[in-house]
């Protein structure tokens, strides 16, 4: 077929004609330098696989500027299709479509590119480093086009954010599904997956980006205020209604999801001190509001640490410099550290998620570029001296916890064996606890409570608080601690000043909670209380996520590299008619250590909502709940059973328990020649 041909056979296509070359502003975060190994070949296809979303009379004008691209940045993103004013999310009436869903996922997909929340707007990464909405802008102007003609009875195929096309469906039907980064067994690993990235025809998703429901990091603000609290209950002997008011909490990274750890500290009423190496991601943050001071030398942040201490006042401190460097303070100058952690993205260490000692943030930048070698050393020699330093304050008292960002994995690949169990390989897990395993896996996960989140499509203010009243209203704080901790977070949600872009809220609840408080949203909706709701969750869920260095971390039966519980969650979540259902590979953790499965469902106030809120919501949590009990988890266990006691037309497959002690020595005696015993 010739390209008029083909042109002739899609309406819904981008126009002939060339945008003007957009004006990039300085101040803005820009992503650094791709990884690039392409042979000839390779860079040839990359560019035909761009050039084939353009026209062909545009092919001649584009092809040496999309070539320069990938030479300069590593990626082809089309920056000549970016809109000419930055985006952000506006209220639902101001966009164009056939259907409310469609216009919401084009709310959604604006705010994840705003400024206000994306890491590296011009480049469409919304957060991890990596996150990204789609690959270039020329896939965004087409998914516009789509989602503007899409129908309730048609359904867009994403693909790693390629907008494949709509397809004939029904009302009941997702609007939407999406998957980003799957790749076949063999070519799962991250050297083939930054291979194929570049040719254009893969993309990361991260969790929420490439599902277009990340709402700024306050979404990952309570996960990390229930984290550090709960820590405080484990190991420090913080009382089940006190606070962390006299302790202190030592991390690093301000970027996307880690800027949440200052304000989440500051909530829970302890002291936080977090290592950034990048100044505009202090300055973003304390221009928020969610860092209270700025200190240029370890000695003033552990001044400032102190002063707040002593009048156990909360307090968030941003330290301008190496995480590394913070921490050789404190074993110099036995600073006593309780709580102590990191949030780097170091899932792509060696991508500019890490950034090692001694050098500035932007010889970083310089050296991602020119000398990617010579960064890797660096990287695996901080790895390596961050590792022993926090060896030394953990032998003095110190609890360390992975954040789930893949820290010990990195440590381990950098050249440290000794951080692994059996000190040979990562089967059996790491010397220091994953957050998940120690605190968020047994106290949250086990019983469900997971973080549900939604927009006010209207982008009224109002209309939050009224969901918010109404979320406060469903929530017995009686009834376990977790309601307790929830139902005071969604009373001072307000207060705490959370929202970052479009009016959303996150709170964690369980099945039980998430169904009824979005039965009621919905109700609201009908009406007319407030305008429509997008409803979705994190990915770092009980259910959603398949992840052995996080999400199912605290899984020992041998199931935590196993991807069925995501895969089930997507499919079932289609099934029952979920307006977005999406699949990605990879999540906070990289490629090849995680498949997540999520969602979005539009609340337009329909009694055919209401089915769906009341089939999905109890499959989406209740998926990952009776996997947590099949693995044998005590809590997940007894949560499980009481649902098999109260529900009708549903039942969940619980576990025998065997006798431990007979196990094991049953397997010494049998291989006593291979056990630990038999050389005793």
């Amino acid at each position: 077929m010739t390209n008029q041909e083909i042109g002739a056979c899609m309406t819904i296509k981008l126009d002939a004609v060339l945008p003007e070359y957009p004006k990039f502003d300085p101040k803005l975060r820009r992503a650094p330098r791709r990884d690039l190994e392409l042979s000839d070949h390779e860079k040839k296809l990359a560019l035909k696989n761009a050039l084939r979303y353009v026209p062909e009379e545009l092919h001649e004008a584009l092809a040496d500027e999309f070539m320069e691209e990938l030479l300069t940045h590593g990626r082809i993103y089309g920056y000549r299709f970016m809109p000419k004013e930055p985006l952000h999310g506006k209220p639902i009436d101001e966009y164009r479509g056939n259907c409310l869903q469609g216009k919401a996922f084009q709310v959604m997909i604006d705010n994840n590119l705003s400024p206000e929340i994306a890491l590296y707007p011009y480049e469409l990464v919304t957060y991890g480093e990596t996150g990204s909405v789609c690959q270039n802008w020329m896939q965004y102007q087409l998914l516009k086009k789509y989602l503007e003609a899409l129908t309730d009875e048609q359904t867009l195929v994403v693909m790693s954010g390629h907008p494949l096309g709509l397809f004939h469906s029904h009302k009941q039907a997702p609007r939407v599904i999406i998957t980003n980064g799957l790749l076949v067994g063999e070519a799962d690993n991250l050297k083939d997956w930054t291979r194929i990235t570049a040719m254009g025809c893969s993309s990361y998703g991260q969790m929420t980006a490439g599902g277009w429901m990340y709402i700024g990091p306050q979404g990952i603000v309570h996960g990390t205020f229930n984290t550090i609290l709960n820590a405080g209950r484990k190991y420090l002997g913080v009382p089940a209604d006190g606070d962390l008011a006299g302790h202190l909490f030592v991390t690093s990274g301000l970027g996307g999801m880690s800027g949440a750890q200052p304000k989440a500290v500051e909530i829970a009423g302890g002291v936080g001190i977090v290592a950034e190496v990048d100044y505009s991601r202090i300055e973003t943050r304390h221009s928020q509001g969610w860092v209270s001071k700025v200190a240029e030398t370890p000695e003033e942040a552990f001044r400032f640490a102190h002063e707040s201490l002593e009048k156990k006042e909360p307090m968030s401190i941003a330290f301008h410099g190496n995480i590394v460097d913070l921490l050789q303070y404190a074993v110099d100058h036995n600073e006593k550290i309780e709580l102590l952690s990191d949030q780097t993205s170091c899932h792509v260490p060696y991508d500019g998620g890490y950034c090692p000692q001694g050098i500035s943030f932007e010889e970083r930048t310089r050296l991602l570029a020119e000398d990617r070698e010579q960064f890797i050393k660096l990287v695996d020699e901080t790895l390596t001296k961050h590792f022993h330093l926090i060896q030394k304050l953990v032998e003095r008292g110190s609890y360390f916890f992975d954040y789930g960002n893949s820290f010990m994995k990195a440590i381990f690949d950098a050249g440290n064996p000794e951080i692994a169990k059996n000190k040979r390989d990562t089967t059996e897990g790491f010397i220091f606890p994953s957050y998940v395993e120690d605190i968020m896996g047994p106290m949250l996960f086990d019983y469900g409570y997971g973080p549900f989140r939604w927009c006010c499509l209207s982008g009224k203010h109002e209309d939050l608080l009224k969901t918010d009243h109404a979320a406060m209203e469903i929530i017995d704080p009686n009834r376990r601690f977790q309601d307790r901790d929830n139902w005071v977070w969604i009373r001072d949600a307000d207060k705490n000043k959370l929202v970052v872009g479009t009016q959303c809220r996150i709170l964690y609840q369980d099945a039980l909670g998430r169904r009824d408080i979005a039965l009621r949203f919905n109700e609201m909706v009908r009406n007319g209380e407030i305008g429509p709701v997008m409803l979705g969750r994190d990915h770092h869920d009980t259910g959603g996520t398949d992840s052995p260095y996080r999400e199912t971390s605290n899984i020992y039966d041998g199931s935590q590299f196993t991807a069925d519980m995501a895969t089930h969650c997507f499919a079932g979540n289609a099934a029952r008619g979920m307006s977005l259902v999406a699949l990605h590979n990879g999540g906070g953790v990289g490629i090849g250590r995680a498949v997540n499965g999520g969602f979005g469902l539009v609340l337009d106030g329909s009694f055919r909502v209401d089915e769906i809120i009341r089939s999905a919501m109890s499959w989406d949590v209740m998926g990952g709940v009776a996997r947590r009990a099949w693995a044998r988890n005590e809590n997940a266990l007894a949560t499980a059973a009481a649902f098999n006691e109260k529900r009708t037309g549903e039942h969940i497959t619980l576990p025998y328990l065997a006798d431990e002690a007979y196990l094991t020595e049953l397997a010494g005696r049998r291989h006593g020649a291979d056990t630990p015993e038999s050389s005793r």
